[in-house]
Order: structure tokens, then C-alpha cells, then sequence
């Protein structure tokens, strides 16, 4: 291993407890990206130039004044080194030893019980407990730091260290200002001497560094440099904002809608977001997970963090970037669980308002998306613990007058009726059979509309969906439906079962279904429909059972009743019919069979087609 050559009397020092203890975690334990290094050194570089620009504010009496802010990297691929310079702030002897000898108990403790425990990936944990620098010795098989400070009286000094329990500080040779860190690179570390490989990483993690990032003696830049989520909403327009989505997501399809977030408090946040056309992923989409690019001061920390939004947001794409991400960790675990949970309020509440801005703007577009993510806004109400109801007026639904146009919550209740009160829905397992349901005739009567219910999402939604705007929900598939009662003169002019006949009608069809039913019993509520069945008193309610039923969960479906219409033509033939009559059988047979198909609950549906050719056959005599 190549050692550095020292000048006569120049000891070396020894590095603290906790610095030789991290040194050997990053020496040599094993990564997946150790490509994170490089990351580290030019956020390292960027931060140098960052200090310098301010230090010009107020004081031009530097080294090299007019020197160019920006970083330049350089491979010598016979001597196997990476050198990374910049034009920023410099060091001193005496700071290299502060800065480079030493780092923070706390962080350095933290970061490696974090190590240890193997929760995280160690490349993931980098940069969050200020060991960024130290990184560089996962390639290195040692590190020599010249730099010369900013100040025109300092004097250049070097750093060395193999990676071992001491390192050395001494006078050197350099001109200009600023920092260079060669790394002579192991064996196993070759890629990075190649070209391209290092404009790759620069791409992914340091695109949007704030000065120009080159290679070797180009003049070219190989960062974009410009971060637009940092710019002004008024600076940017759409084909900027579909330019970098484009770029962001390879999306050949432009955003619905996107969102530009800029605030200074309670966090200072700068975020751009995006909702998709379509919940499939392009072909050639590089997105591997969910979650939002994490940047810190313009350079990516996360490619994906899942914790900036809600798991139901999840679909949502885009950037955020914030001086305030917790880094390190010290002595501030407590502030940092709280900026982190500011952060991901006023990202999702950014995304919400996007949303509702989209639907109130561009209804059809809205519809698009509806289409495409609306199963993920349903979870959202399902599971969002602390406030469901700001994804209310974000819900979509068909009903029985408008089953082709998808009708909000607030679209419904400008419809109602003057005597409604309820907002009315009804489950199904497609709207077509949804609309047949005999649960439906005592509303339709009344012109009520009705919520169609027949995405599976729906009853999970449903068990936190009981209200809005202090209009209750109310399933019309309920035995006892709070509804006005059908005119009683209008009641008496329609052939109904007469009243000698009701019972041993009602003791028919008991006798006939035996233990299938918990019980029979005429109703009111039916007009068009000769029966339907409806939940006993105390059995779960219908959401919940559906639930039950999605889940595959092992559970006592409750018996139905079966509820009779008198006032069908069917069931008033039917009691004129004696007891004895073969027909009566198949008649009762057939109407509870229809009854269970139309509520998806008949097992074998196949199975009537013998009893149907029967009751024609007996039709046709």
C-alpha cells in the first residue's frame, strides 16, 4: 500500500475512539452503492463553494478572487486515482485536523449502532450522521486532501490517511484555492475510472448541484445544474414543468396535473408534484418502487421515500427538497421526528389541493384520473387515521340516474330531493345487476338517487364513510329504510295478496325453504320486485359482511329473511294457487333463487336452468 511521503518531524496523529471504530465499519463491511461515496465528496465540494460565494458578499480580499466556482473531477486510470476539486472555501492545517481528524460522538456513535442493528441499508445511512467524507474509504485504499484556504495569508496543507488509527497534517504545494481529494481506488473499485460510469452517478445523485460539475479537462458541464422546483412557481410554465416530468419518469404521456410547492415555515420546503395519466408503469419507466426523490440542498439523499406522503398517495410523482432534512442526528432525535412529519403535512396537503384543483378545473380530466387512481383515494378514507374527511369531496361515484357519469358527494346533494335527508347508496358486484336490485324500488318511487357501490374498495370505505356535511349514508338494502310511506289510496288500488291468504302464503314458503331462511314476512318497501332479502336484527351489517367476504376471512354468514312483495302479480297468483300444486314448489324456488343471484350469493347460478324450463314448460300448457 503506497504511503505518503511525509516531510522530517512531521508526526502522526492519532484519530479519536469513535472516528477508528467508524473507519473500520465502512473499511469493511460490504455495499451495494458504493457509488455513494462520490455523492458525498462533491455535496462536500458544493458546500465549500456555498460558503465561499457568501464569504464574496461582503469581503473580495480572498485568494484568487476571480477563480470560477465550480468542481471538477479527474481519473488517472495508471496511477488508479480519482481526484474531486473545487474553487470553494479551503482549509487550513489546523481545520483539516478539526474537520477531517475528528467528527461528532453522537453522530459517529449513532451511525454505527444504526450499522450494527442492519435495519438499513449502510450506503442508505451515509450523509445522515455526517460521515460523508469518510465514505470515500469503502473505494480508497488511501485518501490525500490538499487544500489551501481562502484567506491570501494561509498556507496550503495536506491530509493523509490509509484508512488506519492515524492520519498526518503538513505544509504542501498549491497555488490556487480550494480543495482536491484524490483517492488512490482498491482493485475491486476500477469502475470508477471510467468516464462514463461517473457521469451516470453524477445524473442520479448530484444533477442539481448548484455550480457546474466537469470531467477531466471538458468544458462541458455533466450537471444540469438547474433545479426548477427551487425556482419561482411565476419563472416556470407548463412546458417546463412537462419537460421535467418527462425527464423524471420517461412518461411519454404528460401529467394530469402537477403541483410547484415553495415555503419557508414550518419548514423551509421546495417540491414539485405530479399525478400521472395512468397507473401503469411505461416500459422504459426507471421507477423501482413508490415514493418521492429525497433531496437535501440539491443533492438526492432517497430515490425513493416512501414516508413524504401517505401509503394511498403513493402513485404520486415527483421531487422534494428541504435545507431542513435531519441529517444529523444528535442530540435532536425529538425535533426531527417533527420537522419530518411537517414535511410530509405539507406535502400531502399540496397533493390533496392539487386534486381538488384539477376537479374543479378540468372535470374530465379529473374523470381520467378517477378512472386510474380513484381505488387508491377510497384506501385513503379506509385507513387515513387522522383526517378522512378531506378525501371526501375527492371522491367519485356512478348512480342510478347518471350510471355513465361519475357524480361527487357535492353533486349528489344539489340533486337531492326537498324531503331527502339521507344520502342513499347500494352495493353490488357490478353496476348493471346493482341496478336490477329490488332494494331499490321504495327509493326509486320516491325519485331518490341512488349511489352505485360496486368497486370491492367500497365496503372498506364505507365502515369510515358513514356521513358528509352531516348527511347521513344509509345502505337502501337496510331492513328499515327511514323513507316517507307510499300514498295508502295508491296502496289500495293495486291487486294485492289478499288479507285471508298472507299467512298461509308466508307458511308456504317457510314449509318450502326450511332452515335456508331465518324467516319470511311481507313488506311495503317492495313494488316492482316479488321479493329481497335482508340481514336479520344483530347480524353484522351488509359492509362489513362484504368485507369479510373479500378477505377470504372464516366467517358464520348470517341466514337472510326473506321479504315478500303482496302487491306482485307473481305472489298474487301464486297464493290463489292450492298448496298442493306443483308449481307453488318451483315458483318459491325460483323467486328466492333470483333473490340470492341478485345479491351474489347464489352458489351455483347454472343450477336453475332445469327448474326454469320446468316453470315454461308448466307456462306454455
Amino acid at each position: 500500500m503506497e504511503q505518503n511521503p511525509t516531510q522530517e518531524g512531521v508526526q502522526p496523529i492519532a484519530f479519536k475512539a469513535e472516528t477508528r471504530q467508524l473507519l473500520d465499519i465502512l473499511i469493511h463491511s460490504l455495499y451495494t452503492e458504493r457509488e455513494i461515496f462520490l455523492r458525498e465528496l462533491i455535496s462536500n465540494a458544493s458546500d465549500a463553494l456555498t460558503r465561499l460565494d457568501f464569504e464574496l458578499l461582503t469581503n473580495r480580499e480572498v485568494l484568487d478572487p476571480e477563480a470560477e466556482l465550480a468542481i471538477r473531477i479527474k481519473i488517472d486510470p495508471d496511477e488508479k486515482t480519482l481526484t474531486i476539486q473545487d474553487t470553494g472555501i479551503g482549509m487550513t492545517a489546523e481545520e483539516m485536523v478539526a474537520n477531517l481528524g475528528t467528527i461528532a460522538h453522537s453522530g459517529a456513535r449513532d451511525f454505527m449502532t444504526a450499522a450494527r442493528q442492519g435495519e438499513q441499508n449502510i450506503s442508505d445511512l451515509i450523509g445522515q450522521f455526517g460521515v460523508g467524507f469518510y465514505s470515500a474509504f469503502m473505494a480508497a485504499e488511501w485518501i490525500r486532501v490538499t487544500s489551501h484556504s481562502y484567506r491570501p495569508e494561509a498556507q496550503a496543507a495536506a491530509w493523509f490517511c490509509t484508512g488506519a488509527d492515524t492520519f498526518t497534517v503538513e505544509s504542501a504545494e498549491k497555488a490556487g484555492r480550494g480543495t482536491e481529494v484524490t483517492i488512490k481506488l482498491k482493485e475491486d473499485a476500477a469502475e470508477f475510472l471510467q468516464e462514463t460510469r461517473l457521469r451516470a452517478i453524477i445524473r442520479k445523485h448530484s444533477d442539481f448541484i448548484p455550480f457546474p460539475i466537469y470531467i477531466g479537462d471538458q468544458t462541458e458541464q455533466a450537471n444540469r445544474q438547474t433545479a426548477i422546483w427551487r425556482q419561482s412557481p411565476r419563472e416556470v410554465d407548463k412546458k417546463d414543468y412537462d419537460e421535467f416530468y418527462h425527464q423524471l419518469t420517461l412518461d411519454p404521456e404528460p401529467p394530469l396535473a402537477q403541483a410547484h410547492l415553495v415555503v419557508d415555515a414550518p419548514a423551509q420546503l421546495y417540491a414539485i408534484l405530479y399525478a400521472p395519466a395512468s397507473p401503469e408503469r411505461g416500459l422504459f419507466s426507471p421507477r423501482k418502487e413508490e415514493g418521492l426523490k429525497l433531496y437535501a440542498r440539491k443533492v438526492l439523499i432517497q430515490e425513493y421515500h416512501r414516508d413524504l406522503l401517505p401509503e394511498y398517495l403513493g402513485f404520486i410523482q415527483g421531487v422534494v427538497d428541504s435545507e431542513d432534512i435531519p441529517l444529523n442526528v444528535s442530540r435532536e432525535a425529538v425535533q426531527s421526528n417533527r420537522i419530518m412529519a411537517q414535511i410530509k403535512k405539507l406535502v400531502t396537503s399540496k397533493v390533496l389541493d392539487m386534486l381538488k384543483k384539477l376537479a374543479e378545473d378540468d372535470p374530465e380530466r379529473y374523470a381520467q384520473f378517477w378512472k386510474g387512481f380513484g381505488r387508491y383515494l377510497k384506501q385513503g378514507v379506509a385507513i387515513e387515521q387522522s383526517s378522512p374527511e378531506a378525501l371526501y369531496p375527492l371522491l367519485r361515484f356512478h348512480t342510478t340516474t347518471q350510471p355513465e357519469k361519475w357524480v361527487s358527494l357535492d353533486e349528489y346533494l344539489q340533486e337531492m330531493k326537498p324531503d331527502q335527508k339521507d344520502i342513499y347508496y347500494i352495493m353490488g358486484d357490478d353496476d348493471r345487476s346493482a341496478m336490477r336490485s329490488p332494494h331499490l324500488d321504495a327509493v326509486r318511487k320516491l325519485g331518490y338517487d341512488v349511489l352505485l357501490m360496486t368497486d370491492p374498495m367500497d365496503a372498506f370505505m364505507l365502515l369510515r364513510l358513514d356521513q358528509y356535511k352531516e348527511h347521513p349514508l344509509s345502505n337502501v338494502a337496510a331492513a328499515e329504510l327511514d323513507i316517507p310511506k307510499e300514498d295508502e289510496a295508491q296502496e289500495q288500488s293495486v291487486p294485492q295478496v289478499a288479507e285471508a291468504e298472507r299467512q298461509p302464503l308466508i307458511e308456504r314458503f317457510k314449509q318450502q325453504l326450511g332452515e335456508r331462511v331465518a324467516d319470511v314476512r311481507l313488506t311495503e318497501r317492495l313494488s316492482d320486485s316479488p321479493a329481497r332479502l335482508v340481514d336479520p336484527e344483530g347480524a353484522p351489517h351488509q359492509e362489513m359482511q362484504r368485507v369479510y367476504r373479500l378477505l377470504n376471512r372464516e366467517f358464520d354468514m348470517p341466514k337472510k329473511v326473506l321479504e315478500l312483495n303482496p302487491r306482485h302479480a307473481i305472489l298474487v297468483r301464486l297464493s290463489a294457487l292450492p298448496a298442493d300444486d306443483p308449481r307453488s314448489g318451483l315458483v318459491i324456488e325460483q323467486i328466492y333463487e333470483d333473490a340470492l343471484l341478485i345479491e351474489g350469493l347464489h352458489p351455483d347460478p347454472a343450477s336453475m336452468i332445469a327448474r326454469i324450463q320446468q316453470l315454461i314448460e308448466a307456462a306454455l300448457v
